[in-house]
């Protein structure tokens, strides 16, 4: 049976933090920030995490990154 592939536009997108949980970026980050508030725009500039219901299908993905 071949190695299974990390999926590579998963790779770029998300980042393992120490304690084992999955980083990721916020939506709607691209452009058009004159119809965001400066709250909005400061809490979408940070990371997130993925949720519970995504983390299985996830690592799957990323099952060969370290």
């Amino acid at each position: 049976m071949p190695k299974q592939k990390t999926h590579r536009a998963s790779a770029k997108r998300f980042k393992k933090t120490a304690s084992g949980q999955l980083k990721r970026g916020h939506a709607y980050t691209s452009h058009r920030f004159h119809g965001k508030t400066k709250k909005q725009r400061r809490q979408l500039s940070k990371p997130g995490m993925v949720s519970n219901s995504d983390m299985r299908r996830i690592r799957q993905m990323l099952s060969q990154v370290r």
